[in-house]
């Protein structure tokens, strides 16, 4: 298991202008020739948007976007014509195929945290997909076959045990609390990229935890 604490990641984004950002991937100014991707993720961003900021029209291709909010509401506007609330318990995905424009705001009064996870498809190009679930459930994992890829949501109370799946590729990011993943304790923020995992195991720590994991194919390293 390779640990990667909060306090590594890349910081990005205008402060100035109401925009934080933490990169746990190599991403625009900052490259890093040997953090380009794991598995088929390639970025993992935990974006904090003040009230009135976002991020103005800009394009993607060849990527799918998963967006999980943490708090706040998160307004998405694209250029196939969706456009939605994005609200904790959602999950978002923009599958930007052979291209596709969208807007990102914090339009509410009260801050918005999100973290944004790019995967790369199996099969680039196509026509882009907009999908959005509400009120996912933990027991109901999100799939992303385009990446061969699923997400799965672990919202633990205080002690509480979940299995992490056996999978070539593992990625475990804690949302929100302390969790402990075999002898690793771990924090906000916080994550572990996992290959050929077998038998582990997260639990929550005293006062609950909010963590996502990513599942995804050997094949989908690329």
């Amino acid at each position: 298991m390779d640990v990667r604490r909060a306090a590594e990641r890349y910081r990005g984004g205008e402060p100035e202008a109401g925009i934080e950002s933490w990169h746990a991937f190599s991403f625009g100014p900052h490259y890093d020739p040997d953090n380009l991707r794991f598995g088929a993720l390639i970025a993992c961003n935990e974006e904090r948007l003040a009230p009135g900021a976002g991020f103005d029209e800009h394009p993607h291709s060849h990527t799918e976007l998963v967006t999980w909010v943490v708090e706040g509401e998160l307004t998405h506007r694209d250029s196939t014509g969706h456009e939605s609330r994005v609200r904790p318990g959602d999950v978002q995905r923009l599958s930007s195929a052979a291209g596709v424009r969208h807007v990102e705001r914090n339009d509410g009064d009260t801050p918005l945290t999100f973290v944004q996870m790019w995967l790369a498809p199996r099969d680039p190009g196509g026509d882009p997909v907009y999908e959005i679930v509400h009120g996912i459930a933990d027991s109901t994992p999100y799939a992303v076959p385009e990446a061969g890829a699923m997400l799965h949501v672990r919202r633990l109370t205080a002690g509480e045990r979940t299995a992490v799946p056996d999978a070539a590729y593992v990625y475990v990011h804690v949302v929100r609390g302390e969790v402990r993943l075999g002898d690793v304790d771990l924090g906000p923020g916080d994550a572990v990229r996992g290959t050929e995992t077998r038998d582990l195991e997260l639990v929550a720590g005293a006062g609950g935890a909010e963590v996502l994991v990513w599942e995804m194919a050997a094949d989908s390293n690329g």
